[in-house]
């Protein structure tokens, strides 16, 4: 049997894909017997149950004035890798996002010399193709990702876009493709609607309810899922449930108010338990105008719940158009609202498109082929000698 591994992972701590999907693999590899460093500004919102086998670093930064909005996280985070790949003497530092996090574990090894952890990368989405590529970050992305030992991405779109954007020759950079996966016992079928009923008194078992689960920012086009739902409901009643908080959210709300939709749309805020609303809806709603991957709507089709998208970024490798969901241009409103009632109005329909999506997640976004696909690479690296 091979040796436990030892490993860090930096991540933001939010809510988004980026830092949930890595949380998941350090809780995933711990669960494997690797130790388990999780180094960040804050504890991630998936990590619960420290143990001795998971173990988390907080990054502070100095109240020292003369640093004041110099934008000194970046350093601190470096530092803070140092530290704990002294002392813990680490094998394997696996970072999610290229700025600041690659950048930092970049900066650590420098300093650590021939002592130094081998780094992972994965890219998220808005790192390379909205952060990365302006003109002001672009030079050290690209010298981030080219740093790094391994890169992954989620999807094969953002593959393509990391090699393009930065003019990486494919041929001699490779980056691996491990998609997102969903815990498939968790986020699983099961349709009971009493949990809506008490979001919608006076809720009908027959009435449909769509949902969308985001952080809110202008790029997930919050208006459009308000617009889909409105026009909906004018020809077939229904509710609608809206999961997450960000900048677009106060616009929404005062959107529904003029519609005089109030009484049937549900602002939950940020939620870090919502399987059981997200499995009793009936379609998903996810209109984004970018979208590297689209780790919510994997999530509403391992519950069996079919998407209704925008046919951008990496959706497509998911959601494919008249199986298990449909997509359509960006911004293509009425499009949207029409498929939505094609599945609403149909029961069958529904089922059939129900049923496609739970066996796509199954056999193509299950967590275990996953997580060996990265514990592989953290294997291949640990055995080689840095190059640096």
């Amino acid at each position: 049997m091979s040796a436990p591994l030892n490993l860090a992972i930096t991540c933001f701590p939010t809510f988004g894909g980026s830092g949930m999907v890595a949380t998941e693999i350090g809780l995933a590899m711990a669960e494997r017997g690797h130790r388990v460093h999780f180094i960040a500004r804050d504890l991630p919102v998936r990590l619960h149950g420290m143990t001795r086998k998971v173990v988390f670093h907080e990054v502070t930064e100095s109240d020292y004035p003369a640093l004041a909005h110099s934008g000194t996280y970046p350093l601190a985070l470096a530092s803070k890798m140092i530290e704990v790949a002294q002392y813990e003497h680490l094998d394997i530092l696996h970072v999610h996002y290229a700025v600041p996090h690659a950048t930092a574990a970049w900066m650590a090894r420098e300093v650590l010399g021939d002592k130094a952890p081998r780094i992972v990368t994965t890219l998220h989405g808005t790192d390379t193709t909205l952060v990365g590529t302006d003109p002001t970050y672009l030079p050290i992305t690209r010298f981030s990702i080219l740093r790094s030992d391994a890169v992954t991405t989620p999807s094969e779109f953002l593959q393509r876009a990391t090699w393009e954007g930065f003019g990486i020759p494919p041929e001699t950079f490779p980056i691996e493709v491990i998609p997102n996966f969903v815990d498939t016992e968790r986020y699983a079928p099961i349709r009971d609607r009493a949990h809506l009923h008490r979001l919608f008194p006076g809720l009908r078992d027959d009435e449909p309810v769509l949902i969308h689960v985001s952080n809110f920012r202008p790029v997930k086009r919050i208006g459009d899922v308000v617009s889909v739902f409105a026009r909906v409901h004018r020809e077939h009643p229904c509710r609608l449930v809206m999961i997450g908080d960000g900048p677009e959210r106060s616009p929404a709300e005062r959107k529904v108010r003029e519609l005089g939709l109030e009484e049937r749309v549900a602002f939950l805020g940020k939620q870090e338990h919502f399987v059981e609303l997200l499995a009793a809806a009936d379609v998903f709603l996810l209109p984004s105008e970018q979208e590297s991957f689209g780790l919510a709507a994997l999530e509403a089709l391992s519950c069996g719940i079919p998407v209704v998208a925008s046919d951008i970024g990496g959706i497509p490798e998911q959601v494919e158009h008249g199986t298990r969901g449909y997509l359509t241009p960006v911004g293509d409103v009425a499009a949207m609202a029409h498929h939505v009632l094609a599945l609403v109005r149909d029961p069958e329909h529904w089922r059939l498109f129900s049923r496609n999506a739970r066996q796509h997640v199954l056999a193509c976004f299950q967590l275990a082929p996953a997580i060996d696909r990265y514990e592989a690479i953290y294997r291949r690296l640990s055995t080689r000698a840095s190059p640096h």
